[in-house]
Protein backbone atom coordinates (compact mmCIF):
# COMPACT_ATOMS: atom_id res chain seq x y z
CA UNK A 1 0.00 0.00 0.00
CA UNK A 2 1.57 3.50 -0.97
CA UNK A 3 1.32 6.31 1.45
CA UNK A 4 -1.52 8.07 0.13
CA UNK A 5 -3.77 9.88 2.77
CA UNK A 6 -7.28 8.25 2.26
CA UNK A 7 -5.44 4.51 1.45
CA UNK A 8 -4.32 4.89 5.61
CA UNK A 9 -7.27 6.31 6.68
CA UNK A 10 -9.42 3.09 5.14
CA UNK A 11 -6.47 0.63 6.65
CA UNK A 12 -7.87 2.59 9.67
CA UNK A 13 -10.95 2.07 9.37
CA UNK A 14 -10.44 -1.70 8.87
CA UNK A 15 -8.69 -1.80 12.50
CA UNK A 16 -10.78 0.58 14.26
CA UNK A 17 -14.20 0.21 13.00
CA UNK A 18 -15.87 0.79 16.16
CA UNK A 19 -14.01 2.68 18.01
CA UNK A 20 -15.34 6.41 18.89
CA UNK A 21 -13.46 8.74 15.92
CA UNK A 22 -14.66 12.09 16.00
CA UNK A 23 -16.92 14.65 18.62
CA UNK A 24 -17.49 17.91 17.90
CA UNK A 25 -20.62 19.37 20.04
CA UNK A 26 -22.84 17.32 20.66
CA UNK A 27 -22.40 15.18 17.47
CA UNK A 28 -20.48 11.79 17.55
CA UNK A 29 -18.54 9.85 14.73
CA UNK A 30 -17.50 6.35 14.99
CA UNK A 31 -14.51 5.51 12.93
CA UNK A 32 -17.27 3.21 10.68
CA UNK A 33 -19.82 5.75 10.42
CA UNK A 34 -17.80 8.23 9.51
CA UNK A 35 -16.17 6.26 6.75
CA UNK A 36 -19.95 5.09 5.84
CA UNK A 37 -20.85 8.55 5.47
CA UNK A 38 -17.70 9.89 3.76
CA UNK A 39 -18.41 7.03 0.91
CA UNK A 40 -22.12 8.35 0.56
CA UNK A 41 -20.90 11.88 -0.02
CA UNK A 42 -17.58 10.74 -2.30
CA UNK A 43 -20.32 8.75 -4.32
CA UNK A 44 -22.42 12.29 -4.90
CA UNK A 45 -19.76 13.87 -5.53
CA UNK A 46 -18.46 11.61 -8.65
CA UNK A 47 -22.12 11.57 -9.60
CA UNK A 48 -21.51 15.75 -9.92
CA UNK A 49 -18.40 14.08 -12.06
CA UNK A 50 -15.85 15.67 -9.72
CA UNK A 51 -12.87 13.63 -9.56
CA UNK A 52 -9.07 13.58 -9.93
CA UNK A 53 -7.49 16.85 -8.78
CA UNK A 54 -10.90 18.44 -8.89
CA UNK A 55 -10.81 21.46 -6.07
CA UNK A 56 -13.91 21.17 -3.40
CA UNK A 57 -14.17 24.34 -0.91
CA UNK A 58 -14.79 23.75 2.80
CA UNK A 59 -16.33 26.77 4.71
CA UNK A 60 -17.64 26.73 8.00
CA UNK A 61 -16.72 26.68 11.52
CA UNK A 62 -15.55 23.56 12.71
CA UNK A 63 -18.20 20.48 12.41
CA UNK A 64 -18.51 16.69 12.12
CA UNK A 65 -19.32 17.57 7.87
CA UNK A 66 -16.52 19.34 7.62
CA UNK A 67 -14.28 16.39 8.46
CA UNK A 68 -16.41 14.02 6.60
CA UNK A 69 -16.12 16.70 3.41
CA UNK A 70 -11.83 15.96 3.46
CA UNK A 71 -12.21 12.32 3.81
CA UNK A 72 -14.50 12.31 0.78
CA UNK A 73 -12.49 14.78 -1.35
CA UNK A 74 -9.69 12.62 -0.42
CA UNK A 75 -11.34 9.37 -1.53
CA UNK A 76 -11.92 10.53 -4.82
CA UNK A 77 -8.88 12.38 -5.70
CA UNK A 78 -9.81 15.37 -5.26
CA UNK A 79 -8.24 18.65 -3.31
CA UNK A 80 -10.38 20.19 -0.51
CA UNK A 81 -9.33 23.35 -0.27
CA UNK A 82 -9.78 24.72 3.34
CA UNK A 83 -11.67 28.67 3.57
CA UNK A 84 -11.32 31.42 5.96
CA UNK A 85 -14.73 31.45 7.45
CA UNK A 86 -14.00 35.41 8.63
CA UNK A 87 -13.74 36.25 4.81
CA UNK A 88 -15.45 39.59 3.70
CA UNK A 89 -17.36 39.19 0.20
CA UNK A 90 -13.85 40.67 -1.93
CA UNK A 91 -11.73 38.22 0.02
CA UNK A 92 -14.00 35.23 -0.78
CA UNK A 93 -14.16 36.26 -4.11
CA UNK A 94 -10.15 36.16 -4.42
CA UNK A 95 -10.12 32.83 -2.71
CA UNK A 96 -12.23 30.89 -5.06
CA UNK A 97 -11.10 32.19 -8.10
CA UNK A 98 -7.41 32.33 -6.59
CA UNK A 99 -8.43 28.40 -5.73
CA UNK A 100 -10.17 27.45 -8.87
CA UNK A 101 -13.19 25.87 -6.96
CA UNK A 102 -15.28 23.48 -8.75
CA UNK A 103 -17.59 22.54 -5.44
CA UNK A 104 -18.33 25.00 -2.51
CA UNK A 105 -19.43 22.77 0.98
CA UNK A 106 -20.33 25.66 3.00
CA UNK A 107 -22.63 26.25 6.43
CA UNK A 108 -25.88 27.69 5.81
CA UNK A 109 -24.94 30.51 8.11
CA UNK A 110 -22.33 31.72 5.62
CA UNK A 111 -24.83 31.12 2.00
CA UNK A 112 -25.75 34.91 2.27
CA UNK A 113 -22.47 36.15 1.73
CA UNK A 114 -21.64 33.48 -0.89
CA UNK A 115 -25.03 34.93 -2.72
CA UNK A 116 -23.04 37.90 -2.92
CA UNK A 117 -20.96 36.64 -5.63
CA UNK A 118 -23.52 35.29 -7.40
CA UNK A 119 -22.45 35.63 -11.26
CA UNK A 120 -18.40 36.55 -10.44
CA UNK A 121 -17.54 32.72 -10.33
CA UNK A 122 -17.95 31.01 -13.32
CA UNK A 123 -15.53 28.09 -12.53
CA UNK A 124 -17.63 27.36 -9.70
CA UNK A 125 -20.04 24.00 -10.56
CA UNK A 126 -22.29 23.08 -7.40
CA UNK A 127 -22.90 23.78 -3.92
CA UNK A 128 -23.90 22.07 -1.07
CA UNK A 129 -25.39 23.79 2.03
CA UNK A 130 -24.54 22.09 5.39
CA UNK A 131 -27.64 22.78 8.10
CA UNK A 132 -26.04 24.66 10.69
CA UNK A 133 -29.73 25.57 12.83
CA UNK A 134 -29.50 29.33 11.25
CA UNK A 135 -32.33 30.79 10.06
CA UNK A 136 -31.86 32.86 6.83
CA UNK A 137 -34.57 34.71 4.40
CA UNK A 138 -34.24 32.03 1.06
CA UNK A 139 -36.29 34.03 -1.09
CA UNK A 140 -33.02 36.20 -0.64
CA UNK A 141 -30.62 33.53 -1.92
CA UNK A 142 -30.46 34.06 -5.89
CA UNK A 143 -27.75 31.09 -6.27
CA UNK A 144 -28.38 27.41 -6.90
CA UNK A 145 -27.64 24.66 -3.71
CA UNK A 146 -28.52 21.68 -2.78
CA UNK A 147 -28.97 20.42 0.57
CA UNK A 148 -26.23 18.50 2.66
CA UNK A 149 -27.55 15.57 3.78
CA UNK A 150 -30.23 14.76 0.91
CA UNK A 151 -26.67 14.35 -1.35
CA UNK A 152 -26.32 11.62 0.51
CA UNK A 153 -29.67 9.70 0.59
CA UNK A 154 -29.23 6.31 -1.53
CA UNK A 155 -25.54 6.97 -2.16
CA UNK A 156 -23.56 3.66 -1.71
CA UNK A 157 -21.20 2.88 1.14
CA UNK A 158 -19.29 0.81 -0.51
CA UNK A 159 -15.54 1.50 -0.83
CA UNK A 160 -15.08 1.43 -4.31
CA UNK A 161 -13.11 4.05 -5.92
CA UNK A 162 -10.50 3.85 -8.13
CA UNK A 163 -6.75 3.47 -7.14
CA UNK A 164 -4.82 6.10 -5.50
CA UNK A 165 -0.97 7.40 -5.53
CA UNK A 166 1.10 8.38 -3.00
CA UNK A 167 2.10 11.82 -5.75
CA UNK A 168 -1.85 12.66 -5.72
CA UNK A 169 -2.00 16.61 -4.58
CA UNK A 170 -3.02 17.43 -1.35
CA UNK A 171 -3.43 21.11 -0.80
CA UNK A 172 -3.68 23.99 2.17
CA UNK A 173 -4.21 27.96 2.41
CA UNK A 174 -1.92 29.60 5.01
CA UNK A 175 -3.13 32.30 7.24
CA UNK A 176 -2.27 35.02 5.44
CA UNK A 177 -0.72 37.56 8.12
CA UNK A 178 0.63 40.11 6.01
CA UNK A 179 -1.82 39.08 2.96
CA UNK A 180 -3.65 36.92 0.47
CA UNK A 181 -3.68 33.33 1.27
CA UNK A 182 -1.56 31.03 -0.63
CA UNK A 183 -1.91 27.26 -1.59
CA UNK A 184 0.61 25.46 -0.60
CA UNK A 185 0.98 21.94 -2.87
CA UNK A 186 2.33 18.72 -1.54
CA UNK A 187 2.23 15.50 -2.41
CA UNK A 188 0.60 12.88 -0.12
CA UNK A 189 3.67 10.84 1.16
CA UNK A 190 5.87 13.51 1.13
CA UNK A 191 2.86 15.50 3.80
CA UNK A 192 2.44 11.96 5.74
CA UNK A 193 6.21 12.27 6.14
CA UNK A 194 6.13 15.51 7.42
CA UNK A 195 2.79 15.58 9.13
CA UNK A 196 1.32 12.58 9.79
CA UNK A 197 3.36 9.95 11.81
CA UNK A 198 5.27 8.69 8.59
CA UNK A 199 8.56 9.94 10.65
CA UNK A 200 9.21 8.15 14.30
CA UNK A 201 9.04 11.21 16.91
CA UNK A 202 11.79 9.45 18.89
CA UNK A 203 14.53 8.19 16.50
CA UNK A 204 13.43 10.52 13.46
CA UNK A 205 13.36 7.43 11.38
CA UNK A 206 10.53 6.79 8.64
CA UNK A 207 8.54 4.24 8.54
CA UNK A 208 8.33 1.49 5.42
CA UNK A 209 4.86 0.41 4.95
CA UNK A 210 1.74 2.58 6.41
CA UNK A 211 0.68 -0.35 8.40
CA UNK A 212 3.49 0.61 10.85
CA UNK A 213 1.73 4.02 11.82
CA UNK A 214 -2.08 2.30 12.31
CA UNK A 215 -0.05 -0.41 14.36
CA UNK A 216 0.97 2.64 16.88
CA UNK A 217 -2.35 2.00 18.15
CA UNK A 218 -3.73 -1.22 18.39
CA UNK A 219 -2.48 -1.16 22.14
CA UNK A 220 -3.53 2.12 23.24
CA UNK A 221 -6.47 4.39 22.53
CA UNK A 222 -5.73 8.08 23.20
CA UNK A 223 -8.25 11.20 23.43
CA UNK A 224 -6.78 14.12 21.90
CA UNK A 225 -8.41 17.54 21.55
CA UNK A 226 -7.26 20.56 19.20
CA UNK A 227 -8.78 23.72 19.73
CA UNK A 228 -7.83 25.53 16.44
CA UNK A 229 -10.28 25.82 13.58
CA UNK A 230 -10.00 23.41 11.04
CA UNK A 231 -9.39 25.93 8.34
CA UNK A 232 -5.90 25.85 10.20
CA UNK A 233 -3.79 22.82 8.82
CA UNK A 234 -3.00 21.97 12.50
CA UNK A 235 -6.36 21.09 13.44
CA UNK A 236 -7.00 19.19 10.23
CA UNK A 237 -3.74 17.11 10.50
CA UNK A 238 -4.53 16.43 13.58
CA UNK A 239 -7.97 14.69 12.60
CA UNK A 240 -5.70 13.06 9.44
CA UNK A 241 -2.74 11.85 11.81
CA UNK A 242 -4.92 10.79 14.99
CA UNK A 243 -7.09 8.69 12.62
CA UNK A 244 -3.82 6.73 11.37
CA UNK A 245 -3.53 5.44 15.03
CA UNK A 246 -6.94 4.82 15.90
CA UNK A 247 -7.34 7.94 18.58
CA UNK A 248 -10.44 9.36 19.31
CA UNK A 249 -9.85 13.08 18.56
CA UNK A 250 -11.95 16.11 19.82
CA UNK A 251 -12.72 19.66 18.58
CA UNK A 252 -15.27 22.27 18.89
CA UNK A 253 -17.33 24.57 16.88
CA UNK A 254 -16.10 27.57 18.41
CA UNK A 255 -13.44 28.59 20.85
CA UNK A 256 -15.01 28.48 24.64
CA UNK A 257 -12.02 28.45 27.08
CA UNK A 258 -14.48 27.29 30.12
CA UNK A 259 -15.77 24.60 27.67
CA UNK A 260 -11.90 23.28 26.73
CA UNK A 261 -12.01 22.32 30.61
CA UNK A 262 -15.23 20.75 30.83
CA UNK A 263 -14.19 18.71 27.49
CA UNK A 264 -11.30 17.74 29.11
CA UNK A 265 -12.59 15.93 32.44
CA UNK A 266 -15.82 14.73 30.15
CA UNK A 267 -14.28 12.86 27.49
CA UNK A 268 -10.64 12.04 29.67
CA UNK A 269 -8.68 14.19 27.51
CA UNK A 270 -4.97 12.84 27.07
CA UNK A 271 -3.26 15.94 24.92
CA UNK A 272 -4.64 18.84 23.99
CA UNK A 273 -3.46 21.02 20.89
CA UNK A 274 -3.48 25.13 20.82
CA UNK A 275 -2.29 28.05 18.87
CA UNK A 276 -0.14 30.25 21.16
CA UNK A 277 -1.45 33.12 23.63
CA UNK A 278 -4.25 33.73 21.86
CA UNK A 279 -5.87 30.35 22.83
CA UNK A 280 -3.75 29.68 25.86
CA UNK A 281 -4.05 32.98 27.61
CA UNK A 282 -7.84 32.70 27.99
CA UNK A 283 -7.87 29.04 29.04
CA UNK A 284 -5.51 29.36 31.54
CA UNK A 285 -7.09 32.40 33.10
CA UNK A 286 -10.70 31.00 32.56
CA UNK A 287 -9.39 28.07 34.87
CA UNK A 288 -8.48 29.97 37.70
CA UNK A 289 -11.70 31.17 37.76
CA UNK A 290 -13.63 28.06 38.51
CA UNK A 291 -14.31 27.40 42.44
CA UNK A 292 -14.50 23.58 41.79
CA UNK A 293 -11.47 22.70 39.40
CA UNK A 294 -12.32 20.30 36.51
CA UNK A 295 -10.59 16.69 37.12
CA UNK A 296 -7.80 17.32 34.60
CA UNK A 297 -5.97 13.79 35.50
CA UNK A 298 -6.10 12.29 32.56
CA UNK A 299 -4.43 15.33 30.71
CA UNK A 300 -0.68 15.11 29.96
CA UNK A 301 0.66 16.96 27.35
CA UNK A 302 -0.16 20.32 26.19
CA UNK A 303 1.20 21.56 22.52
CA UNK A 304 1.47 25.17 21.11
CA UNK A 305 2.17 25.60 17.90
CA UNK A 306 1.95 28.16 14.78
CA UNK A 307 2.11 31.46 16.88
CA UNK A 308 4.03 32.72 20.09
CA UNK A 309 3.34 31.45 23.38
CA UNK A 310 4.84 33.73 25.68
CA UNK A 311 7.25 32.80 28.74
CA UNK A 312 4.75 34.61 31.25
CA UNK A 313 2.14 31.84 30.19
CA UNK A 314 4.07 29.40 29.88
CA UNK A 315 5.07 29.82 33.71
CA UNK A 316 1.44 29.91 34.43
CA UNK A 317 0.80 26.94 32.71
CA UNK A 318 3.70 25.41 34.88
CA UNK A 319 2.76 26.33 38.11
CA UNK A 320 -0.98 25.17 37.48
CA UNK A 321 0.09 21.68 35.87
CA UNK A 322 3.40 20.99 36.87
CA UNK A 323 2.82 16.96 35.74
CA UNK A 324 2.11 18.34 32.10
CA UNK A 325 4.55 17.85 29.54
CA UNK A 326 4.13 21.25 27.96
CA UNK A 327 5.72 21.71 24.10
CA UNK A 328 6.76 24.80 22.43
CA UNK A 329 6.70 23.81 18.11
CA UNK A 330 7.46 25.37 15.36
CA UNK A 331 6.45 24.76 12.06
CA UNK A 332 4.75 26.83 9.13
CA UNK A 333 2.71 25.26 6.24
CA UNK A 334 4.71 25.25 3.62
CA UNK A 335 7.58 22.96 6.09
CA UNK A 336 5.58 20.88 8.39
CA UNK A 337 7.50 21.05 11.94
CA UNK A 338 10.84 22.28 12.36
CA UNK A 339 11.59 21.99 15.35
CA UNK A 340 10.13 21.24 19.50
CA UNK A 341 10.96 22.24 22.82
CA UNK A 342 9.65 20.86 25.95
CA UNK A 343 9.33 23.84 28.33
CA UNK A 344 10.58 23.97 31.49
CA UNK A 345 10.04 25.50 34.92
CA UNK A 346 12.99 28.44 35.16
CA UNK A 347 13.29 28.35 31.66
CA UNK A 348 10.60 30.11 29.50
CA UNK A 349 12.92 33.45 28.80
CA UNK A 350 13.19 33.98 25.20
CA UNK A 351 16.13 35.12 23.72
CA UNK A 352 14.86 35.63 20.09
CA UNK A 353 11.49 36.82 18.91
CA UNK A 354 10.21 33.04 19.60
CA UNK A 355 11.96 29.84 21.58
CA UNK A 356 15.01 28.23 21.03
CA UNK A 357 14.62 24.74 19.92
CA UNK A 358 15.73 21.27 18.87
CA UNK A 359 15.73 21.24 15.09
CA UNK A 360 13.78 18.37 13.91
CA UNK A 361 15.48 16.36 11.05
CA UNK A 362 16.45 17.95 7.81
CA UNK A 363 15.89 21.50 9.77
CA UNK A 364 18.87 23.61 9.34
CA UNK A 365 19.25 27.72 8.77
CA UNK A 366 20.78 29.18 5.53
CA UNK A 367 22.64 32.15 4.97
CA UNK A 368 20.46 34.16 2.80
CA UNK A 369 22.49 35.52 0.55
CA UNK A 370 24.61 33.07 -0.69
CA UNK A 371 22.26 29.74 0.60
CA UNK A 372 25.30 28.38 2.92
CA UNK A 373 24.88 26.19 5.70
CA UNK A 374 24.85 28.36 8.68
CA UNK A 375 27.06 26.62 11.47
CA UNK A 376 26.83 26.14 15.01
CA UNK A 377 28.05 28.93 17.33
CA UNK A 378 28.65 30.83 14.02
CA UNK A 379 26.72 34.12 15.11
CA UNK A 380 24.97 34.27 12.03
CA UNK A 381 21.26 35.39 11.62
CA UNK A 382 20.07 33.20 8.50
CA UNK A 383 16.76 31.67 7.37
CA UNK A 384 15.03 28.30 8.79
CA UNK A 385 14.64 26.12 6.00
CA UNK A 386 13.66 22.48 5.80
CA UNK A 387 14.65 19.61 3.27
CA UNK A 388 13.30 16.02 2.70
CA UNK A 389 9.68 16.03 2.87
CA UNK A 390 8.67 19.18 1.77
CA UNK A 391 6.04 20.72 -1.02
CA UNK A 392 5.80 20.94 -4.09
CA UNK A 393 4.92 24.79 -4.74
CA UNK A 394 2.32 27.54 -4.26
CA UNK A 395 -0.53 27.02 -6.19
CA UNK A 396 -0.55 29.55 -9.42
CA UNK A 397 2.07 31.06 -7.93
CA UNK A 398 5.85 30.33 -9.64
CA UNK A 399 6.90 33.98 -8.71
CA UNK A 400 6.94 33.25 -4.92
CA UNK A 401 7.53 29.52 -5.12
CA UNK A 402 10.73 30.17 -6.69
CA UNK A 403 11.77 32.29 -3.76
CA UNK A 404 10.73 29.94 -1.55
CA UNK A 405 11.53 26.31 -2.62
CA UNK A 406 15.05 26.84 -3.38
CA UNK A 407 18.44 24.98 -4.15
CA UNK A 408 20.77 25.55 -1.65
CA UNK A 409 24.70 25.57 -2.16
CA UNK A 410 24.95 22.15 -1.49
CA UNK A 411 22.43 20.99 -4.14
CA UNK A 412 19.45 19.43 -2.05
CA UNK A 413 16.32 21.23 -2.52
CA UNK A 414 15.27 22.99 0.61
CA UNK A 415 11.48 25.03 1.47
CA UNK A 416 12.88 28.18 3.04
CA UNK A 417 9.26 30.40 4.13
CA UNK A 418 11.02 33.05 5.67
CA UNK A 419 11.79 32.79 9.14
CA UNK A 420 14.88 34.30 10.66
CA UNK A 421 16.62 32.05 12.94
CA UNK A 422 19.96 31.65 14.34
CA UNK A 423 22.31 28.34 15.72
CA UNK A 424 23.13 28.03 19.17
CA UNK A 425 26.29 25.98 20.17
CA UNK A 426 24.66 23.25 21.19
CA UNK A 427 23.49 22.82 17.88
CA UNK A 428 19.41 24.24 19.16
CA UNK A 429 17.93 26.91 17.38
CA UNK A 430 16.35 30.22 18.06
CA UNK A 431 13.54 31.46 16.65
CA UNK A 432 13.59 35.17 15.76
CA UNK A 433 10.79 36.17 13.67
CA UNK A 434 8.94 36.05 10.29
CA UNK A 435 11.70 38.77 7.94
CA UNK A 436 8.32 39.88 6.20
CA UNK A 437 7.26 41.95 9.24
CA UNK A 438 10.66 42.62 10.91
CA UNK A 439 11.65 46.13 11.82
CA UNK A 440 14.86 47.98 10.61
CA UNK A 441 15.65 50.34 12.79
CA UNK A 442 18.76 52.41 12.78
CA UNK A 443 20.51 49.25 11.44
CA UNK A 444 19.15 47.01 13.78
CA UNK A 445 16.95 44.24 12.84
CA UNK A 446 13.91 44.15 15.85
CA UNK A 447 11.50 41.02 15.60
CA UNK A 448 8.26 42.17 16.36
CA UNK A 449 7.57 38.79 18.15
CA UNK A 450 10.32 39.43 20.75
CA UNK A 451 8.37 42.74 21.68
CA UNK A 452 5.38 41.35 21.66
CA UNK A 453 6.07 38.70 24.06
CA UNK A 454 8.04 41.39 26.75
CA UNK A 455 5.18 43.67 26.33
CA UNK A 456 2.76 41.11 27.35
CA UNK A 457 4.21 40.47 30.01
CA UNK A 458 3.30 43.69 32.13
CA UNK A 459 0.02 42.84 34.29
CA UNK A 460 -2.03 45.56 32.61
CA UNK A 461 -1.62 44.13 28.57
CA UNK A 462 -4.04 41.56 27.75
CA UNK A 463 -2.96 41.53 23.61
CA UNK A 464 -0.77 43.37 21.81
CA UNK A 465 0.71 43.07 18.02
CA UNK A 466 4.10 45.28 17.17
CA UNK A 467 4.64 46.78 14.14
CA UNK A 468 7.32 49.40 12.22
CA UNK A 469 6.66 52.76 11.24
CA UNK A 470 8.45 55.66 8.87
CA UNK A 471 11.20 57.53 10.56
CA UNK A 472 13.17 60.32 9.32
CA UNK A 473 16.16 59.53 11.69
CA UNK A 474 16.06 55.42 12.55
CA UNK A 475 14.11 54.48 9.14
CA UNK A 476 11.71 52.79 11.20
CA UNK A 477 10.28 53.01 14.92
CA UNK A 478 9.22 50.03 16.90
CA UNK A 479 4.91 50.39 17.28
CA UNK A 480 2.82 48.77 20.22
CA UNK A 481 -0.45 48.66 19.25
CA UNK A 482 -2.33 47.15 22.44
CA UNK A 483 -5.30 46.21 24.58
CA UNK A 484 -5.74 46.73 28.11
CA UNK A 485 -6.83 44.09 30.46
CA UNK A 486 -8.91 46.47 32.63
CA UNK A 487 -9.98 50.61 32.52
CA UNK A 488 -5.90 50.68 33.22
CA UNK A 489 -3.86 51.88 30.11
CA UNK A 490 -0.02 51.85 31.18
CA UNK A 491 1.57 54.66 29.44
CA UNK A 492 4.45 55.40 27.41
CA UNK A 493 6.59 55.66 29.74
CA UNK A 494 5.49 52.75 31.82
CA UNK A 495 5.65 50.39 28.66
CA UNK A 496 9.12 51.16 28.13
CA UNK A 497 10.35 51.12 32.04
CA UNK A 498 9.14 47.65 32.01
CA UNK A 499 10.23 46.19 28.47
CA UNK A 500 13.97 47.32 29.49
CA UNK A 501 13.60 44.29 32.17
CA UNK A 502 13.29 42.32 29.24
CA UNK A 503 14.66 43.08 25.91
CA UNK A 504 17.74 45.42 24.73
CA UNK A 505 16.64 48.81 25.02
CA UNK A 506 16.83 49.75 20.80
CA UNK A 507 13.76 47.17 20.66
CA UNK A 508 11.40 49.01 23.21
CA UNK A 509 8.26 50.44 21.94
CA UNK A 510 8.24 54.32 20.62
CA UNK A 511 4.58 54.89 20.80
CA UNK A 512 1.85 52.71 22.02
CA UNK A 513 -1.53 52.75 20.84
CA UNK A 514 -4.62 51.35 22.60
CA UNK A 515 -7.52 49.75 21.15
CA UNK A 516 -10.90 47.68 22.55
CA UNK A 517 -9.19 44.19 20.95
CA UNK A 518 -6.22 42.68 19.18
CA UNK A 519 -8.18 41.02 16.19
CA UNK A 520 -6.21 37.51 15.07
CA UNK A 521 -7.45 35.13 12.54
CA UNK A 522 -9.35 31.90 13.57
CA UNK A 523 -6.22 30.36 14.36
CA UNK A 524 -4.84 33.00 16.60
CA UNK A 525 -2.40 34.41 14.59
CA UNK A 526 -1.73 38.51 14.14
CA UNK A 527 -2.91 40.70 12.14
CA UNK A 528 0.00 42.80 11.17
CA UNK A 529 -1.30 44.60 8.28
CA UNK A 530 -4.20 45.53 10.89
CA UNK A 531 -1.58 46.59 13.50
CA UNK A 532 0.19 49.05 10.56
CA UNK A 533 -2.88 51.03 9.57
CA UNK A 534 -4.18 51.37 12.86
CA UNK A 535 -0.91 52.54 13.84
CA UNK A 536 -0.37 54.73 10.69
CA UNK A 537 -3.93 56.53 11.42
CA UNK A 538 -3.31 57.71 14.74
CA UNK A 539 0.32 59.65 13.57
Amino acid sequence: MSFNIADTLELAVDHYRERDYLICDNKRRTYGQMEDRANQLAHHLQSLNIGFQDHIGIYGLNCVEWVESMWAALKIRSIYVNINYRFVADELAYMFDNADLKVLIVQRQFLPLVNQLKGTLPKLEHILVIEDGTEINDEAIKINYSEYETSLVNQSIERDFEPRSENDHYMCYTGGTTGMPKGVVWEHRNVMFALGGGVNQMTQEPVDTPQEIIDRGIDKYDAVMSIAPLMHGATQWCCLSRAFEGNKVIIMSKFEPEGIWQLIEKEKVNSTFIVGDAMARPMIESYNLFKMKPDTSSMFILVSSGAIFSPTIKDQYLEAFPNWIIVDSIGATEVGGTGMTIVEKGKTEMSGGGPTVTPISGTVVLDEKTLQLCKAGDGKIGKIARTGFIPVEYYKDPEKSAATFITAANGLRYSMPGDFAQIQTDGRITILGRGSVSINSGGEKIFPEEVEAAAKAHADIFDCVVVGVPDEKWGSRVVLVASARGSEQPDLNEIQKHCRTKIAGYKIPREVHYVDRVPRNPAGKPNYKWAKEVAMLER
